[in-house]
């Protein structure tokens, strides 16, 4: 008669197999060292209408080997690394590169059985191959709490330099319908001059500048601006003179 199994629980073939595919993809897309991982649940999607191809998961029960009640239904796997990440729903291994990917985020519903849930945040990211996948995270979620925050600062400080550099050259980016350059910030018929943007809000989706003491709207919907959280840290930078810190 043996004792009780002490120790880590053993992954099966079929996780040793998945994990050893994941690693081997994230060597060749150059993605570093793995910082963390989490489970979730894919949920089936419509056919497209075009060719982008829009892949659903729900990344918000619990981190990969806690147990979960809902780990029988854990058939999405986030893998989050120092130069990008990974999106594993079934047979199929998503890379996404930090340094170039577009992050998209707004409110929604979790798709289907969806009626007793939570209020979410839906976040679409831009797979190496241009693909689109999408992640849902139930607000108040610790995991979700936890890998949103991750993802938005490494996709900073992966593009933020080379934003500033195209800016210090003289260059326009731009953020959906919103632009900006060293010298001034804007979206349609509103513009300022950097001097006279005294703060920058989304509220209600709704992107505001605080131009000369009235407020303005820059982007009626945040939803439609990608890498939002790096635009943000542009305006502040220049908003506060610019300083490279």
């Amino acid at each position: 008669m043996t004792g009780p199994a002490t120790g880590p629980t053993p992954h099966s073939r079929g996780e040793e197999l998945l994990l050893a595919r994941i690693s081997a993809a994230a060597g060749r897309a150059h993605l570093g060292k793995r910082r963390a991982t989490y489970a979730g649940a894919a949920h089936p999607t419509r056919p497209p209408a075009g060719p982008a191809r829009v892949i659903r998961c729900l990344l918000a029960f619990a981190r990969y080997g806690r147990p979960s009640a809902t780990k029988a239904r854990a058939e999405a796997r986030l893998d989050l690394y120092e130069h990008g990440m990974t999106v594993a729903v079934r047979r199929r291994i998503h890379l996404i590169r930090y340094d170039t990917t577009s992050v998209f985020h707004k409110g929604a519903r979790l798709p289907h059985d969806s009626a007793g849930a939570g209020p979410t945040r839906l976040y679409t990211l831009t797979d190496i191959e241009g693909k689109q996948v999408e992640l849902y995270g139930e607000l108040g979620d610790s995991d979700a709490g936890e890998w949103v925050p991750e993802v938005q600062r490494a996709v900073t400080r992966a593009q933020l330099p080379r934003a500033l550099a195209a800016l210090d050259a003289g260059e326009r980016l731009t953020f959906g319908d919103v632009w900006l350059t060293r010298e001034e910030v804007g979206s349609g018929e509103v513009s300022a001059r950097w001097p006279q943007v005294r703060q920058m809000e989304t509220t209600y989706g709704t992107i505001r500048l605080n131009i000369d003491g009235n407020w303005h709207t820059l982007a009626p919907t945040a939803a439609t601006i990608p890498n939002l959280f790096v635009f943000h840290t542009l305006v502040e930078h220049f908003r506060t003179g610019g300083v490279h810190g």
